[in-house]
């Protein structure tokens, strides 16, 4: 499975550029004798009862630890990094730490009795304003930049608004079109000089588990790679791959007979190919059709399909003994992105046969209760 092991030296450029705190940068400046004030738990509406939650603290420096499963935070507990979307009943509790010193718990309880199935959120990707339009900012941020990420891609990403070159406002690489679907567009503004996007929800939303869908139509082209993934907000603690990865949609260059799509996961010890899973699209179809992508994730278990067929399950037995990053605490943020060209043969270079410009399009991104 060569090209599963190269997807994981990808990730490995990929994630070091993905940025986030580090715990060197304030909780333990803050030398006073009192301790931070609690933090605040603030819920903005997600669907059908679920909620946002976001934590916050007054007390200037202060990291915040949090639980989920009605235990009382600490230290060693989970670091709040960003928002993340609660959709089952259980109790929220969180510390501030700062100067070695611990707030009171501020606790809040969630009861929203959802039934399996519920829709708790979504990005429509509805624009009703005329012309291309600016992914959510209050949803999606972006990396940038054309450092190859590891992998000796091509591609400039660039972000929505960015004039720099040789990204355009003109001709953005990622916009919201008056079809309602999601635009990420790769270009070839000159000579070997390429452009294209990657969105991400790092900082801004974030879940743990439940049915992630990703409807999806991919450009099949040689050089294109394609993707839909989760990565754990603890990366930056913890760094890449202990965080935790997992990919639902990814394929590379021209249509195959039959045309395929991977279905991996990735984490300490496994970040090659054998924890990844090729799926086949019946006769007649490709992947530059639309499907319905899906990551079916719970405790213990993390599942792939497309168009309802179940088609890959991982487990913690399905290590072998290394270590599942699945269950550590961490909500996951939402990448989608479009690479141009990368390492070797995979995909290896667009070439005179590769048509700029491409784009992949994505009608939806919607999370359900398991």
């Amino acid at each position: 499975m060569r090209a599963i092991l190269l997807v994981s030296v990808m990730f490995v450029g990929l994630l070091c550029s993905c940025g986030g705190g580090s715990l060197s940068s304030g909780g333990g400046g803050n030398q006073s004798s009192t301790p931070p004030s609690p933090p605040t738990i603030s819920t903005k509406a997600a669907q059908n009862s679920a909620v946002i939650v976001s934590l916050s603290s007054t007390t200037q420096g202060a990291f915040i630890y949090y639980t989920a499963d009605g235990s009382t935070p600490t230290s060693s507990s989970q670091l709040y990094e960003a928002p993340f979307l609660v959709a089952a009943n259980l109790t929220v509790k969180a510390v501030a730490v700062a100067g070695g010193l611990s707030s009171t718990v501020a606790s809040q309880t969630f009861s929203p009795n959802l039934a399996s199935g519920t829709l708790v959120w979504s990005d429509e990707f509805t624009n009703t304003t005329g012309s291309p339009a600016q992914p959510d900012p209050a949803v999606w941020t972006y990396d940038t930049g054309n450092s190859g990420f590891g992998n000796n891609e091509a591609e400039n990403y660039c972000a929505w608004g960015s004039n720099a070159a040789p990204c355009s406002t003109a001709n953005p690489s990622e916009f919201v079109g008056t079809d309602g679907y999601l635009h990420i567009v790769a270009q070839q503004p000159s000579t070997n000089v390429f452009t294209s996007a990657r969105l991400k929800t790092q900082g801004l939303f974030s879940f743990q588990y439940g049915r992630l869908e990703v409807r999806a139509l991919v450009p099949e082209a040689q050089g294109f790679w394609p993707a839909a993934w989760l990565l754990g907000n603890n990366i930056a603690t913890v760094q890449w791959p202990a965080c935790g990865e997992m990919d639902i949609l990814e394929r590379i260059n021209v249509a195959l007979n039959p045309d395929w799509n991977t279905g991996s996961i990735h984490g300490t010890g496994f970040t090659g190919g054998n924890f990844g899973q090729p799926y086949y699209f019946p006769s007649g179809q490709t992947a530059a059709q639309w499907h319905n992508y899906d990551i079916i994730w719970a405790p213990g278990s993390v599942q792939y399909s497309i168009d309802g067929t179940l088609y890959a399950s991982f487990n913690p037995a399905s290590l072998n003994g290394l270590k599942w990053p699945f269950d550590d605490g961490q909500s996951n943020f939402i990448i989608l992105n479009l690479a141009i060209g990368g390492l070797g043969s995979w995909p290896g270079p667009p070439d005179n046969t590769t048509p700029f410009p491409s784009e992949m399009l994505v009608d939806y991104v919607r999370i359900y209760t398991n």
